[in-house]
């Protein structure tokens, strides 16, 4: 993935706060960083989909679908 790098920026910052006696900001910084894994994952995901104007899901087609779709 190309936004991992974040990831540990942000894990870096987290150790230099708990470091620093910061330690609300160390446990902010660890939310922050589960919460860009989870977006991250979904950014991920969403990339394999075919958007098709407002809809945005997976398009699979067997050919007996379009076949039976033609008749």
């Amino acid at each position: 993935m190309k936004h991992e790098w974040i990831l540990d920026v942000l894990a870096d910052l987290e150790a230099f706060a708990q470091a620093n006696d910061l330690n609300a900001l160390a446990e902010q910084l660890d939310e922050t960083r589960l919460f860009a894994a989870s977006e991250i994952v979904l950014a991920s995901d969403m990339a394999g989909l075919v958007v098709n104007g407002d809809d945005a899901s997976p398009r699979t087609h067997s050919r007996s679908t379009r076949a039976s779709t033609r008749a």
